[in-house]
C-alpha cells in the first residue's frame, strides 16, 4: 500500500522509473519532474512554477490545451500519442511514446496533469523471450 510508503522510497520510485514525467497542477504550472538529466525534453529550473502554455512548443499548444481542459472537465482522463524524434545525432529517429493522465483525489477533484514520455524504439523491436536472469 502506498499510505506506508515514506517520501524518501517515492522520491527514489519516480526517479528509478525508466519514464520521464512531468506535472502541472489545477492551476497549470509546472510542479515537477524527474530524471533532469539525459531527457528527451529537457526541463530548465526557470520551467518550475511557470504555466505549462509558457513552457510548451506552440505548434501543438492548442492540442494540449484542448487535452486538458477536457480532463479538468471530466470528460477525458487520458491522451496518448507518439512522435518520431531524432534521439543521438547520426542515428535514426526513435518512436516517442506521449501519454497525458488527468489527477484526481478520492473524491475526483482535478488535481492536475500527469505527462509521461518514453522512448519506446527498443521495446517495439522485441521478439521471443527474455526469461528472468538471461
Amino acid at each position: 500500500m502506498i499510505d506506508m510508503m515514506n517520501d524518501e522510497v517515492v522520491k527514489a520510485i519516480i526517479q528509478a522509473i525508466p519514464i520521464e514525467i512531468t506535472v502541472i497542477d489545477a492551476n497549470d504550472e509546472v510542479i515537477g519532474w524527474n530524471k533532469n538529466e539525459g531527457r528527451l525534453f529537457k526541463r530548465p529550473l526557470t520551467s518550475l512554477g511557470m504555466n505549462f502554455r509558457d513552457c510548451h512548443p506552440q505548434a501543438s499548444l492548442d492540442k494540449v490545451e484542448k487535452i486538458v481542459a477536457e480532463m479538468k472537465a471530466g470528460t477525458r482522463k487520458t491522451a496518448r500519442f507518439w512522435i518520431d524524434m531524432n534521439v543521438k545525432e547520426g542515428e535514426n529517429p526513435h518512436k516517442i511514446l506521449i501519454e497525458f493522465f488527468a489527477l484526481h483525489s478520492p473524491e475526483g477533484k482535478y488535481l492536475g496533469c500527469l505527462e509521461c514520455t518514453r522512448d519506446v524504439e527498443d521495446i517495439m523491436h522485441l521478439e521471443g523471450q527474455k526469461r528472468l536472469l538471461d
